[in-house]
């Protein structure tokens, strides 16, 4: 599973095998897929001879959206604003979310920056609008304007790609069916992580979220045998 930060929903269910008077767990952790940054873009738009420069990237915490913003003051140090926002996690129901105006008037730069984003379905994102002045002042709504259109003119340009998210399960098995699960757990492309051996076979597997409910079909008829052996 890749590393990274996801709404996370965690469900158990338990059956409990006459027999053995011992459980059977499955337990579900579901991870919400959502489109991030595919590769980063950098887009120029101007008005009144002030030059805004938006860059948006991947970004999935803090120190990695602090490394972008210090790549691109290097690009651009003589600049006198880097105006920048993030969205971690889920568009919908975001980690974290935050902003900065780098020094122009409160609310005219960050809040802008972050509000195009957070109108977008696109998640783990940071994007830092450069600001050249050029001898025209712009007022607070036009800022607020630049910021926004400048945001978004680089939003429009981004490609982005859906995170093959992963599932994955904890699941009690009979000895007899290791082999078969891991075959299935190959079939849809996942994988097996670790195993555990005592009165049963304790298997931890990582399945695309997209394969998990044919999985749980084929699994069934050895959830029915199992509760029926002996």
């Amino acid at each position: 599973m890749t590393s990274k930060f996801f709404i996370v929903i965690l469900l158990e269910s338990r059956t409990i095998m006459p027999s053995h008077s011992s459980i059977v767990s499955h337990f579900f952790i579901i991870l919400m897929s959502y489109p991030v940054p595919a590769t980063p873009v950098e887009t120029l738009y101007e008005v009144k001879k002030s030059k805004f420069i938006a860059y948006a990237g991947f970004a999935n915490s803090r120190e990695s959206a602090m490394a972008l913003l210090d790549s691109v003051k290097q690009q651009y140090p003589d600049a006198r604003h880097h105006c920048w926002a993030y969205v971690f996690g889920s568009p919908h129901s975001p980690l974290s979310a935050a902003m900065s105006d780098d020094g122009e008037p409160s609310g005219t730069a960050g809040k802008p920056i972050l509000n195009v984003l957070q109108h977008k379905d696109i998640g783990d994102i940071m994007l830092v609008v450069t600001r050249y002045f050029g001898g025209i002042k712009l007022g607070a709504g036009g800022l607020v304007r630049a910021y926004s259109a400048a945001a978004q003119q680089a939003i429009d340009a981004l490609e982005v790609r859906e995170e093959v998210t992963m599932s994955e399960l904890t699941v009690d098995v009979d000895f007899k069916h290791e082999q078969f699960v891991r075959h299935l757990v190959e079939q849809a492309s996942g994988n097996v992580a670790h195993c555990d051996y005592s009165h049963c076979v304790t298997m931890q597997i990582s399945l695309p979220e997209t394969q998990l409910t044919d999985f749980r079909k084929q699994m069934a008829p050895i959830s029915m045998t199992m509760s029926d052996a002996e």
